[in-house]
């Protein structure tokens, strides 16, 4: 349609003819002060055009970069590299384009440096008025691990963009959603137990100076600098190689920037670095934050809060406002930490599309260009579980992290009659629920997961000194005398449905058949002093009810003795808790609900996610400002406890920071498979990792397990890729992308590449990667799969292999025993899969090569024609 505009995004490569020269003879006539000219015969030829004209134009050369040639034959210019002029007069209506390019223009040359730069300064200028004056139009500019730029075009002249010459892709600027203490202390002691690292932990598990030397760069909602988890007390001055600057914004200064946050960026159209959500400063902190001592939500958590790399320096990306978070600028900021030389990318943003289409996203593209350039890109699963095939992020070149709970709970006990208590908290049986409300005394109970036997849980600070016990009463039991209320409604206690002489007062409970926010409207209009919900929809953060009273209940069986206790005595009575926080609970870790499962949607022989770690109920930094979360008369709280794989994945970015400070000169995939090598696999109870129902976690859960501390730092030997680029390529390939696909996500491909003839999708398995996954293997059929290994312990060592193979399958290790020694660092092995009997199921095991020091273990997985 004529005119309307859409979010676009366009990736041009190759050779293009501009017809500059058809557009300065237009205005050969419109002589003016000034110089404007082209190149003929190697002779600049001044052309004396309108201020206004000259301005335009000049903006078009600066929009489209190219470094001009004259081509005696045609005697036209050309540019090395494609662009198109943005006219802000076609069209009413314009959204955000971005245009990526294959590679930025040659610099200029001495001669236009000396020369032409000097003349053109005026024209400069005024393109510059021009490109501010236009500011709606262009929003970004890429020029280092991608470039182009992004801008407002309509949906026509985007269209017409994609049938140029070159331009390999033009899509939608998608926008995207952020993925929402004692978590450090809990990984230390999982560290000592799952693996027999005990006697190895070496000072950078605890140092606060743990990760000093490397930078990570957090792409998120901003940050909160007056934070006490960013101060730089101690630390050594930035290092002349950093090359990040601190934007000046709305209430953000270059004063906010010091040795720990050493760099800050904002994007169109949001105005500051300045955290106005939080997420982005919890998300820093966990990741690098400082140590604090005293640190709580209003008293609970209470302790020593720190990041996973302390001594890592921050540098914030803020590309989400409060409408989410745009591809362009996600895209631009990843751009810019590769400018800037950060060692580590954090992303807790998620693109929720599923299917292996990377090419219109903007996460996979940014990253691919990161990694290209040394920099490990970390990433969050998602927060779609506990469905199977919802796993995000899942492109092989990111590391992705899933989530689970600590041995910290929050615990807000029922007391029935009395004497009856109900324990209720997040982990009593693997499940948690979300509400944010803050009036009266609440409670979840939730009876559709039969076997997440969870009591529930809640955060309240409520001081019942009144009575030791309150009225209970349900809908049913408080119905409205009004004939036209039906049971159902009472039950469900919508409003209008009760009588408020019946409710006030006591401890209302509530099915939530309609919704539970109409549950929530009569409670707080019938003067009851409790709540109770039986919901029946999980939820991720642990609600905050601030002083009021409130308890979440997720148990069929609580659910069922409540109602029953309340039709079975006459004057039933209950009084809940004030909210405490017990420590050392058991069994923990257990996969978090929320997290998002594996297989790979499409890409079943890439088997993600890759790692776990802490995310359920993560206290850490929060902006100071956050009036919502403030209890009742006192400040906004400093620090806040929420959840979700974004709180799992800095937890990871801030090992990995440490391991790239101890080790400079490993490359992404070497961190990566360090990590994931040395991965643990069981619980407190030394009992393998349970799901949220109690069922054993398998590698969808929870990759290759839950990050230890000290194994990534000394792991033996790491699985690596000899050419890196090549086998994220040959994957694409095997995926079934031709050379333009390719081009649209990796933008050096060399000039004559095309895809091997023998490129399939049985070949992913293939990659070089620390897991594995087998589709499609029939009954007595076998597949082979190849792997490298590179030592980088100690110099003679070796290492004989362990196979865990689930029954039905047969796995074969050649050799079963690799000797490593001073001159021999690489070594290759293969292994071949048999699927003895017919299934279609997704069964799962590990090799694990051990020595008496080490074990480096690999997941897989096979799954049946």
């Amino acid at each position: 349609m004529a005119g309307k505009a859409v979010k676009s995004v366009a990736k041009a490569v190759g050779e293009y003819q501009y017809p500059w020269r058809e557009k300065l003879t237009k205005y050969k006539d419109e002589l003016s002060k000034g110089v404007w000219g082209y190149w003929e015969l190697g002779a600049w030829k001044p052309l004396g055009i309108s201020a206004r004209h000259r301005a335009r134009l000049r903006k078009e050369v600066l929009l489209a970069g190219g470094d001009w040639e004259y081509d005696p034959e045609r005697k036209e210019m050309k540019t090395k590299r494609k662009g198109h002029k943005v006219d802000r007069l076609a069209a009413e209506k314009r959204e955000r384009t971005a245009e990526l390019m294959e590679a930025m223009p040659q610099t200029l040359a001495d001669y236009r440096k000396r020369k032409w730069e000097r003349k053109m300064k005026a024209e400069d200028d005024a393109a510059k008025k021009a490109l501010q004056e236009d500011k709606n139009a262009v929003l970004h500019t890429y020029s280092n691990g991608f470039s182009g730029f992004a801008a407002h075009l309509p949906e026509e002249e985007a269209k017409q963009i994609a049938q140029k010459p070159g331009v390999v892709s033009v899509f939608p600027d998608p926008l995207l959603k952020l993925l929402t203490t004692r978590s450090w202390d809990f990984l230390k002691l999982q560290t000592s137990s799952g693996f027999d690292y005990s006697s190895t932990l070496s000072s950078h598990v605890d140092s606060s100076f743990a990760g000093a030397g490397a930078t990570i760069g957090i792409v998120d909602s901003g940050i909160w600098p007056e934070s006490e988890s960013f101060n730089d007390a101690g630390m050594g001055p930035i290092p002349s190689s950093w090359k990040g600057i601190c934007m000046e914004g709305k209430k953000f200064s270059s004063s906010n920037c010091n040795r720990k946050l050493v760099g800050a960026r904002y994007y169109k159209p949001i105005d500051s670095p300045r955290d106005e959500d939080g997420h982005g400063t919890h998300v820093a902190s966990t990741a690098a934050g400082r140590p604090v001592s005293g640190a709580s939500y209003y008293g609970l958590a209470n302790g020593t809060v720190q990041g996973g790399s302390p001594g890592s320096r921050i540098a914030m990306y803020r590309v989400c406002g409060p409408d989410g978070c745009f591809g362009s600028a996600i895209l631009k900021g990843i751009d810019d930490a590769i400018h800037d030389e950060v060692d580590v990318i954090s992303m807790s943003l998620g693109y929720l599309r599923r299917g292996p289409d990377f090419t219109r996203n903007p996460i996979a593209i940014g990253a691919f260009h990161a990694v290209e350039r040394g920099i490990i890109v970390v990433c969050a699963a998602g927060n779609s579980g506990p469905s199977s095939a919802t796993v995000d992020n899942f492109a092989p070149w990111i590391l992705t992290v899933a989530s689970t709970t600590i041995d910290r709970d929050f615990e807000a006990d029922i007391v029935l009659g009395g004497n009856k208590v109900i324990k209720v908290c997040i982990q009593k049986e693997f499940s948690e629920t979300l509400l944010h409300i803050k009036y009266g005394m609440l409670i979840f109970i939730n009876p559709i997961y039969k076997r997440v036997a969870s009591q529930g849980f809640g955060i309240n600070f409520s001081n019942l000194k009144k009575a030791p016990v309150y009225p209970l009463t349900n809908g049913s039991s408080a119905k409205s005398d009004d004939k036209q209320v039906s049971e159902d409604d009472a039950r469900n206690c919508v409003p209008g449905s009760l009588d408020g002489n019946k409710v006030k007062g006591k401890i209302l409970v509530c099915e939530t058949k309609f919704g539970a926010y109409r549950a929530l409207e009569t409670f707080k209009s019938q003067d009851a002093v409790g709540l109770i919900l039986i919901d029946i929809i999980p939820r991720q953060d642990p609600p905050k009810f601030g002083t009021s009273p409130v308890s979440v209940v997720t148990s069929e069986d609580d659910a069922a003795e409540i109602l029953s206790y309340i039709k079975s005595n006459s004057k039933p009575v209950a009084t809940i808790r004030p909210t405490v926080t017990p420590i050392n609970y058991k069994p923990a870790p257990v996969v978090a609900l929320f997290s998002s499962r594996g297989p790979t949607f499409g890409v079943q022989n890439v088997l993600k996610p890759d790692i776990t770690a802490p995310g359920d109920a993560i206290l850490a930094a929060w902006r100071a400002n956050d009036t919502a979360e403030a209890l009742p008369g006192r400040e906004p709280p400093i620090f806040n406890i929420i959840s979700g794989t974004s709180m799992s994945c800095p937890h990871v970015s801030g090992r990995a920071a440490t391991v790239k400070s101890l080790h400079p000169t490993w490359s992404p995939s070497a961190i990566k498979s360090a990590i994931m090598t040395t991965a643990i696999q069981t619980n407190n109870l030394h009992a393998p990792i349970t799901t949220e129902n109690g069922s054993r976690a398998t590698p969808y859960d929870i990759g290759a397990g839950v990050i230890s501390l000290s194994g990534p730092s000394q792991p033996g030997l790491v699985f690596v890729y000899e050419t890196e680029t090549k086998e994220y390529i040959q994957f694409l390939c095997n995926l079934g992308y031709d050379t333009s696909k390719i081009k649209m996500i990796a933008a050096d491909l060399p000039n004559n590449f095309s895809c091997p003839d023998n490129s399939d999708f049985d070949s992913i398995s293939n990659m070089n990667y620390p897991s594995i996954a087998i589709s499609n293997l029939t009954k007595n059929g076998i597949k082979t799969v190849y792997r490298t290994v590179t030592n980088v312990g100690e110099d003679e060592s070796t290492y004989t292999v362990v196979v865990e193979a689930p029954p039905g399958v047969e796995v074969e290790v050649v050799p079963n025993k690799l000797k490593f020694t001073k001159d021999v660092k690489k070594l290759k092995f293969q292994v071949s899969f048999k699927m003895t009997a017919a299934s279609e199921e997704h069964l799962f095991g590990s090799i694990t090569w051990a020595n008496e020091k080490y074990k480096v273990r690999s997941p897989f997985v096979v799954i049946g024609a």
